[in-house]
């Protein structure tokens, strides 16, 4: 029991640490209505990735990183660029675009490696079970100095999240607050997938902040929820992983999905039984 404590501490470390911070953002992902911004980011981190292994870097290297980086902060550049009534195409329309490019693009360049299709499943699905503690801790003092400039612009950030035409009349100034949120964004996306790959980042991101709406509107409890809901999930998914001797990243997913299914299932039926929804 000991040694499986000792070879789980770490990834489970970084689960939370993943949480704490996905979650926040997964808020703002889905006031803003741009579901799939982290799988377009995460892609293009991936991307970056993917051209260092193509010239002999390692995929967990430096080298590997800044490309990431470096293409992840363009893709910044790009998203908080193409919002509001003067741009003619949806910005989820980018969104969706930039994202299909990238991924085709990885498989195109990883077609022409001997591992191409080792390098691929790593990115996609991770592997969080080798990570140590000098990368969770890196990781979490990256995304602590993250949450604290978030934490110190929070009204703006909400606002233009939740009615950035309300904010733009109030005198916000949109494009510098969503380059700044794409940003830093991009930097959490790009540290997250070179630990657990670009699917379980999504899940992250996504699942608990859709979970927390079922139960409540307001952004507190939501984050609060949302946070219950990864720490829970991340222990079950490992655990099970674990046990079964199945791939980490994948069942961490998967739990995910699961525990969402049975969340909404649980909803519906209260709300048959009582008769009024259960939100406030």
């Amino acid at each position: 029991m000991r040694e499986v404590l000792e070879l789980l501490a770490a990834p489970v470390a970084a689960s939370l640490v993943l949480t704490g911070i996905l979650t926040y953002f997964g808020l703002h992902v889905v006031e803003r209505g741009v579901i799939f911004v982290d799988l377009a980011i995460a892609q293009v981190a991936a991307l970056g990735a993917t051209f260092a292994v193509f010239f002999g870097l390692s995929l967990h290297g430096g080298a590997a990183y800044a490309c990431s980086l470096g293409l992840s902060f363009g893709a910044a550049i790009l998203f908080s660029s193409v919002r509001g009534e003067k741009f003619r195409i949806p910005q989820e329309a980018i969104i969706g675009i930039t994202y299909a490019v990238c991924a085709a693009a990885s498989i195109v360049v990883m077609s022409q490696s001997p591992e191409g299709g080792e390098h691929l499943k790593d990115m996609l699905v991770g592997n969080i079970l080798t990570v140590g503690w000098g990368t969770v801790g890196k990781t979490a003092a990256l995304y602590l100095a993250i949450g604290i400039l978030h934490w110190a612009f929070r009204r703006p950030l909400l606002e233009i999240s939740q009615d950035s035409a309300a904010a733009a009349r109030a005198g916000r100034r949109i494009w510098a607050w969503d380059l700044f949120f794409y940003g830093t964004f991009g930097l959490v996306v790009t540290s997250g997938v070179a630990i657990a790959g670009v699917l379980l980042v999504f899940s992250y991101l996504i699942v608990p902040s859709v979970t927390a709406m079922l139960f409540t509107r307001r952004l507190g409890p939501r984050l609060a929820i949302g946070w219950a809901m990864g720490t829970l999930v991340s222990a079950l998914g490992m655990a099970s992983s674990y046990r079964l001797d199945l791939p980490t990243g994948a069942t961490i997913v998967v739990t995910f999905g699961v525990v969402l299914t049975l969340t909404a299932l649980a909803y519906w039926v209260w709300n048959k039984l009582v008769g009024r929804e259960a939100v406030a």
